[in-house]
């Protein structure tokens, strides 16, 4: 195959994996599924258009869509989301874990007639929830934030126990001197050595991102892969979980006010989608569909005992932990939805030449199919039949969104504040920002503040402020001023009014006067400070060079002293139908009335 003709089929791939990604959102079915449908289809058993039986590749490939899923989960949580419900989730990964390998090890062993350490292989392999599988039907679903957080953590701290059950049983097999007990050292090991690494990595990645100024917000995903690799590899070459610690990693880089998260959550989202196309593909293509004839019946029946009594009863006994009740713990059994993991590690064994290896990937593959396909398609239905559904999405959507804002013709900017920057003490109201943008959100370490035009800035701010796309280039030009200067305001010229009693007059605002929101005189008298400009509507409240104010706006201007413009704008504020203009006659009328008072 030539360079183009292999660079076309990927694309042809990919666009297939995003038409199947948007049918399964329709059918309220995981992607995963169709996914690997496809795979089957065009594999050595369907279509025969690539021929493909190599486990050693899909393992390297299982691994590394791994590790960017399990980063992009951590960072799409943060610890703020999952410190809640940590213990929860905790022992859902490890008891609920180890109790669901347990109780399909039992019914191998009672309906499939596998001797003990098979048994204990097999299940195993099957008793990891997957993240990909679990973010794919909480993604739109209306499920209470706590139970949905919990799902959400338990697949990715779930993953490493999994894999490690795994690894020691055929250690087992292979070995008949390894124990329980090397087991349960191994565990330890592992667990200790990648939490530690995460965490410590994780930790210097949000101060490296904090202190670090890169020339282009380009370079952010780039030094955020670098993070989940080295947490990986060093976890992972130090004899620790390499899982646990990119997941860990994940979590630390979400959960902080770190210069450009958007782009790099949004970037990894994106990095996420295609490890999953290309991982779940992969696994289709490595399925014989003919195989799963033979094995039908025992997975069937492994599924059945998985769904229905496995989950359940570990998730029952898991939830204790929390206090859950008994309606939300049963939909925490029935939402383990099963993916990528199982199948992944199904090749561990047939790699290691395991007896019967082919035979479990093939079971393993029926039973991950099945119960994604009956548990997620009634995930939904079932937890508002239990009433554990609230009126806002389980998983919440991001800050902004981008993809939204600039479609309705605006952009999103984030400016971050540095040490001694000319912007740092300043106010808000001083940052000589255009009419047509505001700072919608100031991220100052893991808190966000809505800000005030008196808030003050400080070293560290990441400012997000949203522009009218056709003035983002003078918000862009404002940045070199708020890093070097001047940022200087005018002082306020006070002018007493001249001449006999101010007369008040309210006059339709005529296109010859200029622009409402900007105006350079009123009624031919020069404006000398703009006091303040109206946000989603053309007016202004200014003062003007005899003294007296002025406010313009919804077609019309009013001119007089400090009282009577005062009086006016009460009354506007009892005449006000919409909210926003309510706010804005009552933002005017505290600015006249400090000067009444003063």
């Amino acid at each position: 195959m030539t360079d183009g003709a292999l660079i076309l089929v990927t694309g042809a791939l990919l666009a297939l994996g995003i038409g199947a990604a948007l049918a399964a959102g329709r059918l309220r079915v995981p992607g995963l599924v169709l996914f690997l449908v496809l795979g089957m289809a065009i594999g050595s058993d369907g279509l025969a258009l690539i021929e493909f039986d190599d486990f050693e590749l899909t393992r390297t490939i299982g691994v590394i869509a791994l590790v960017l899923i399990l980063f992009e989960g951590g960072l799409a949580a943060g610890w703020s989301e999952i410190r809640p419900v940590l213990w929860p989730a905790i022992s859902l990964a490890t008891v609920g874990t180890l109790a669901t390998a347990g109780l399909v090890a039992l019914a191998a062993v009672l309906l499939i007639d596998l001797p003990v350490l098979p048994a204990l292989l097999l299940g195993s392999i099957v008793s990891s929830t997957d993240s990909a599988a679990i973010f794919s039907v909480l993604r739109g679903s209306s499920l209470k934030r706590r139970i949905a957080r919990v799902l959400e953590a338990e697949s990715g701290l779930n993953d490493p126990i999994a894999i490690l059950l795994v690894i020691g049983f055929i250690e087992w097999i292979e070995s008949p001197r390894y124990g329980l007990g090397d087991m349960a050292l191994l565990l330890v090991e592992e667990l200790a050595i990648g939490a530690v690494i995460g965490l410590v990595l994780g930790r210097l990645s949000v101060l490296a991102f904090r202190r670090v100024r890169f020339v282009s917000s380009g370079l952010y995903p780039v030094a955020s892969i670098a993070t989940a690799a080295v947490a990986f590899g060093a976890a992972d070459v130090l004899g620790g979980s390499g899982f646990l610690a990119v997941y860990l990693a994940g979590l630390a880089l979400g959960g902080s006010g770190v210069p450009a998260r958007g782009t790099i959550t949004d970037f990894h989202a994106g990095l996420g989608w295609v490890s999953q196309i290309v991982l779940f593909f992969t696994l289709g293509l490595l399925v014989f569909p003919s195989g799963l004839v033979d094995i039908a019946s025992e997975g069937l029946l492994l599924a059945a005992a998985l769904a229905l009594v496995a989950r359940p009863l570990a998730a029952l006994l898991a939830t204790r932990v929390g206090r859950f009740p008994p309606r939300e713990s049963l939909l925490i059994g029935w939402a383990g939805l099963r993916g990528a993991i199982p199948i992944v590690l199904a090749t561990f064994p047939v790699i290691a030449g395991v007896p019967q290896a082919r035979e479990f990937f093939d079971i393993v593959f029926f039973v991950v199919l099945t119960s994604t396909l009956i548990q997620g398609a009634t995930f939904e239905p079932l937890a508002r039949a239990l009433a554990v559904t609230a009126d806002e999405p389980a998983l919440p959507r991001p800050l902004i969104e981008v993809g939204t804002i600039r479609r309705l013709g605006a952009e999103v900017v984030e400016y971050p504040v540095g040490e001694g920057e000319a912007v740092v003490g300043r106010v808000v109201n001083e940052l000589g920002l255009p009419r047509d943008a505001l700072v919608s959100v100031i991220v100052r370490g893991e808190e966000a503040l809505l800000p005030r035009g008196s808030t003050r800035i400080e070293a560290g701010d990441n400012l997000h402020i949203i522009a009218r796309e056709r003035v983002r280039g003078e918000v862009e030009a404002l940045f070199e001023r708020w890093r070097d200067g001047p940022m200087e305001v005018p002082e306020e010229r006070r002018v007493r009014a001249t001449g006999r009693a101010t007369i008040f007059t309210v006059r339709p605002w005529q296109p010859s006067d200029g622009e409402p929101a900007s105006p350079g005189s009123v009624g031919g008298v020069p404006v000398v400070r703009r006091l303040r400009t109206r946000r989603g509507e053309a007016g202004a409240l200014v003062q003007l060079e005899d003294g007296r104010f002025a406010i313009t706006g919804d077609g019309l201007v009013a001119v007089g002293g400090s009282r009577q413009l005062l009086r006016y704008c009460r009354k506007r504020i009892g005449r006000a139908a919409e909210p926003e203009a309510r706010a804005w006659w009552q933002e005017a009328a505290g600015v006249v009335s400090q000067r009444v008072l003063g």
